[in-house]
């Protein structure tokens, strides 16, 4: 969506059609697993997406829709040794499911169903990026 208040494709540097959100998250459409796609965001962007808010939440599931693979990763961590989830940017999160092995990592469903799902993280999925904090 634009400052404007219009909808409009975009174009990734992947060649897929995608929906940007206020100019600020991109979905890549290229599988990668989670630490490749955290490298690629913040080469290419700023970082994973973070998902502080119901706001962001809710853009998260409408670009989620557009992905090719069946989960999108965001920027969802588990600490292992504090065992708790947290974002990227430094927000805790009030999950009670602990990762697997501690290769657990946060991504959501890209159907419509859209739940949050713990996945190994050498899984390759479409991803979302942030291009600012």
């Amino acid at each position: 969506m634009s400052h404007a208040g219009t909808w409009s494709d975009s174009v990734c540097e992947t060649d897929c059609v995608s929906i940007c959100y206020d100019d600020n998250l991109i979905l890549v459409c290229e599988n990668k697993s989670w630490n490749e796609a955290l490298s690629f965001c913040r080469k290419h962007y700023r970082d994973l997406v973070s998902v502080p808010t119901e706001q962001v939440q809710h853009w998260v599931k409408m670009i989620g829709q557009n992905a090719s693979t069946p989960h999108v990763w965001l920027g969802l961590n588990y600490s292992c040794k504090l065992h708790f989830w947290f974002w990227l940017d430094g927000t805790i999160v009030g999950m009670e499911e602990e990762a697997r092995e501690c290769r657990g990592k946060g991504a959501i469903q890209s159907g419509e169903e859209q739940s949050w799902v713990v996945l190994h993280e050498t899984e390759k999925l479409n991803f979302i990026c942030s291009k600012c904090g």
